[in-house]
Parts: structure tokens; sequence; C-alpha cells
């Protein structure tokens, strides 16, 4: 009995760690080197991936986020009061930011095509990378942001514009020529 437990628990390592090899490893770094490549075309699977992973850094930015709101609420963070209604109402802008970035990423899930809700999910990842860049500049703050605020950037400028953005709007402008191209009926008016 002891010595099936032990095969049937070496069978299931065995293949865990097969499968965690097997697994392809969609980072930051493989989306970098992506967006630096001349090919920028992504398959659905990494499409769902970049989503799955602009998704986790929501999340990490919520996260953040509300451990930022507590120092200042609590008073851990060391900064006087007016400096922290500024700094209440900036991480409030940035919790209705990761809401619109979550529905956007939602909706992007549902119709990938949809340029709408790219752009408004890029301006969330703009804004919020921007005031996590001022966050990491208050020494107060600095601990709680570290290195996600420029990884925040990286995710919303090179990965997330070039690989998902600018192809869509390529995509939607070739959509639209044909119908440019199309010669519209003169109409032959009186002369008075």
């Amino acid at each position: 009995m002891r010595c099936s437990k032990s095969f049937l628990i070496t069978i299931v390592l065995f293949f865990s760690l097969v499968c965690i090899s097997f697994a392809e490893d969609y980072t930051l770094q493989y989306f970098l080197s992506k967006a630096s490549s001349k090919t920028i075309d992504l398959s659905q699977k990494e499409k769902t991936e970049l989503l799955n992973q602009l998704d986790e850094v929501m999340k990490q930015a919520q996260g953040i986020r509300e451990k930022l709101m507590q120092a200042l609420q609590v008073g851990e963070a060391d900064v006087r009061y007016q400096e922290g209604k500024f700094w209440i109402s900036k991480l409030e802008e940035d919790g209705e930011s990761i809401e619109m970035g979550i529905q956007q990423i939602k909706l992007l899930r549902e119709k990938p095509a949809h340029l709408v809700a790219s752009l408004k999910l890029y301006k969330s990842l703009k804004d919020l990378s921007s005031n996590f860049n001022g966050y990491n500049n208050l020494s107060s703050f600095s601990a709680s942001v570290g290195d996600f605020a420029p990884e925040m950037e990286l995710w919303a400028d090179p990965v997330f514009y070039k690989l998902c953005l600018l192809p869509l709007a390529r995509s939607k402008d070739v959509e639209k020529e044909p119908s440019q191209r199309e010669k519209k009926p003169v109409s032959k008016g009186k002369k008075p």
C-alpha cells in the first residue's frame, strides 16, 4: 500500500513537472521581445495570454492602491494633511481607472476587435502608470510601489500599444479605405 502511494505521488509529480516545462512563459519580457521584433502578429492564444497578464497587472495595481489608501488613512505615510487629501483624490481616480481597465479587458475578451475598448484600456494603463510613477517619487509610497510603476509603463506603451492597439487601428483603417474609393454620383445641379 505504501509503495503504491509513493509510486502514485511520483507519477503525479512527473506529470506536473512535464506540464510546467511545456507551458509557454508569457511574461513581460516575452511580450517586449514580440513588440521589438519585425513581426508583430499575435496568435489568438498570445492575445488571450496578453489580456490575462493585463488583468493580473490591474489586480496588482488594485492591491497596491489599497495599501496606499490604508497607509494614508491610518497615518502610516508621512505626509501632511493637504498633501494627503491630494493623494487620496489621485488614488480614488486610480480606482476608477482600474475598474475601467478591468471592464475593457472583459469586453476585449468577448470582442477582440473592439477599437474603443482598446483605446480606453490603453488610456487606463497610461493614467495608472503616470500616477504610480508619481507615487514612486514619494519616499513614504515608494516602498509599496517599487518596480511596479516602470513595469506598468512597459505594459502600456511598447506591449499593449504595439501589439494590440496599433494593429487593430491599422486593420480598421484598411476596412475604411475601400468605401472611400467608391465614386459618389455627382448630381448635376441647375445653374440659376
